[in-house]
């Protein structure tokens, strides 16, 4: 336990800051896990939407300091191409 005030403060804060990112890396992955069911299920129109979403999200959580900024921009680089991928197979 903490002797010094703001210690203890700083102590309390981690474990709110904690509870918040785990939340936001969770809607990050569960909107991860929906854009990779939608492709393999090879709806595009779906995982289009999602991956707006997915995009949205990802910007929110590096705007929120919990994604690095390289990392999300990566992520939704290749949600892009696995997009268009899937786009261009149908056609």
């Amino acid at each position: 336990m903490p002797n010094i005030k703001s210690a203890a403060k700083r102590a309390r804060q981690a474990i709110d800051n904690r509870i918040r990112n785990r939340s936001e890396k969770a809607l990050v992955a569960s909107m991860r896990r929906k854009l990779i069911d939608a492709l393999e299920a090879k709806d595009v129109e779906k995982a289009k939407s999602i991956a707006d979403r997915y995009a949205s999200v990802l910007d929110k959580a590096v705007k929120k300091g919990i994604v690095p900024n390289n990392t999300a921009d990566r992520r939704k680089s290749r949600a892009a191409l696995a997009l268009a991928k899937l786009s261009q197979a149908k056609v």
